[in-house]
């Protein structure tokens, strides 16, 4: 029977690492979605649109499951989702686009990954978070990364940078603005899919909406392959792979987890490079690879992740 048991937790365990990396392999798109809808004319904000928008409308088909919990939540909770969503997802989802414009899929994506950093300093402030000298340590390193990054870059694309870096600090405040929120109360799907449908709702309320209706007449217009793009975007590169990520943590530690997001950047960077043919100097490279194990040792040495709030591993424990 202990033989059984083994056997069954192995291959649970083994499910969970294979959807863990088809997650991430599948976030690692979202540059390459957002690229090929820029060549064909879609702005930085259309293509935020098409993300969110459209995928606000295909997990609304899950409001009958989620409205029992919905009902519960307090105002106040509905205020932080909103700033959260505000910030974590849109303004996340505007930087990164706009930085892959400016820089390309793989750099973009790689500052993305300075997201830990800044985690570590929004945790220190409002969540009253220590951080240790390892930390400090693993955010020098990132942001010595970001400097040999900036190096190889010419003047006129440092606005991508800032976008990027800016796309990271979002991504940080992410986890931390959802476990200020939910006070470890709620699960973290009913925080993604929250923060998601607020946020087609704030695109709206930012006087979006004709922008709304002129980028999904644009995409009418357009051959069915660029619905193919605009599908992924907000299907493979954000429903998908957040659904994927939370069945495997029902297999795995979230600190297991996180070590195999690691394929995000990874995937990013060969696809630019395989279908955008998009390439890095020698020192930027360097930048990159010191950003992504700065990414890396804080997942393996501090057990955090900014794809879900640190509050999830406590879950799991129960």
């Amino acid at each position: 029977m202990a033989h059984t048991d083994s056997a069954m937790s192995a291959r649970q365990s083994w499910i969970g690492t294979i959807q863990i990396i088809t997650a991430a392999v599948c976030w690692g798109t979202l540059g390459i979605f957002s690229t090929y809808l820029n060549q064909i004319g879609f702005s930085g904000w259309q293509t935020t649109i098409l993300r969110i928008v459209t995928a606000a409308l295909i997990i609304l088909v899950m409001l009958p499951k989620l409205w029992p919990k919905l009902i519960k939540l307090r105002p106040k909770q509905w205020l932080g989702l909103a700033l959260q969503s505000l910030i974590g997802v849109l303004g996340m989802s505007v930087c990164y686009f706009f930085a892959v414009i400016y820089v390309g899929a793989g750099p973009a994506v790689a500052l993305l990954y300075t997201a830990p950093v800044f985690s570590l300093l929004f945790s220190a402030f409002l969540l009253n978070e220590s951080i240790t000298r390892q930390s400090a340590l693993l955010a020098l390193m990132a942001v010595f990364g970001v400097g040999l990054k900036m190096l190889g870059e010419q003047a006129q694309v440092n606005w991508g940078i800032a976008l990027g870096l800016l796309s990271g600090v979002c991504y940080s405040l992410y986890g931390v603005l959802g476990k200020r929120a939910m006070h470890d109360a709620h699960p973290a799907p009913l925080v993604f899919f929250t923060s998601i449908i607020i946020s087609a709702g704030i695109l709206l309320l930012l006087l979006l909406l004709p922008e709304t209706y002129n980028t999904y007449g644009q995409l009418l217009t357009l051959p069915l392959s660029t619905w193919g793009y605009a599908l992924g975007l907000s299907l493979i590169g954000t429903v998908v792979p957040f659904a994927l990520y939370m069945k495997a943590l029902e297999k795995l530690p979230a600190t297991r987890a996180s070590v195999f997001t690691i394929f995000e950047p990874l995937t990013a960077i060969a696809l630019a490079t395989l279908l955008l043919h998009q390439s890095l100097s020698w020192i930027q490279y360097v930048g990159v690879i010191l950003i992504l194990l700065a990414a890396l040792f804080n997942a393996v040495l501090n057990g955090t992740t900014t794809r879900v709030p640190r509050w999830l591993k406590r879950r799991q424990r129960i």
